[in-house]
């Protein structure tokens, strides 16, 4: 007989059971009781910890994310710390964030929502590690504070995502140094 999961074991079996069951069959076909199949438990266990389908899969996507938060770089200016950053996700989160958009397509459809809608953003600590870039340039004087907008924070992340989704494969190096030299860069200097 297997041994019982209990606490932080269990729970984490729940959710990668719940991540497998989501990327196996996309939001549209993820149900309760296909997750409580994968996960070799009864439906109070499930229902216990997340109400709804709606909350285990933002329970589920915050820790997807909260497992492939990158760290902050600090190479000393703000153009090599965002394009380390960049090349690190390009080279580690073209699936992750394909299938991202793949699956939730369902669940925007449903809801009229979107994927950030499905997550806390601090919970993540993916706002903080980007934040934390863009306090040092300012501490760098390499910008001014007032140029950065949450929206021009985000855009080279935002166009390097739309790479991503238009290709489906990394984006080539020079692709990545035309986002942060020719767009990003001139926008906050």
């Amino acid at each position: 007989m297997p041994e019982r999961r209990r606490g932080a074991a269990l729970e984490n079996a729940l959710l990668d059971a719940a991540w497998e069951e989501l990327t196996a069959v996309g939001y549209a076909r993820f149900t309760m009781d296909a997750v409580v199949k994968r996960a070799g438990t009864s439906p109070p266990v499930l229902y216990r910890r997340w109400p709804d389908r709606d909350a285990l899969v933002r329970a589920t996507l915050t820790r997807v994310l909260q497992k492939n938060v990158l760290q902050a770089p600090d190479t000393g200016s703000l153009r090599e710390d965002v394009l380390t950053l960049l090349r690190e996700i390009n080279a580690t989160s073209v699936e992750l964030i394909t299938a991202m958009s793949s699956y939730f397509a369902g669940y925007h459809k449903e809801t009229g929502a979107g994927t950030g809608d499905l997550r806390d953003p601090s919970a993540t600590g993916r706002k903080q590690a980007v934040d934390a870039i863009f306090e040092r340039a300012v501490e760098r004087g390499e910008v001014k504070a007032d140029r950065l907008t949450e929206r021009v924070k985000t855009l080279p992340f935002d166009l390097l995502r739309h790479e991503l989704l238009t290709t489906y494969s990394p984006a080539p190096d020079d692709v990545l140094e035309e986002i942060v030299d020719t767009i990003f860069l001139p926008l906050v200097r």
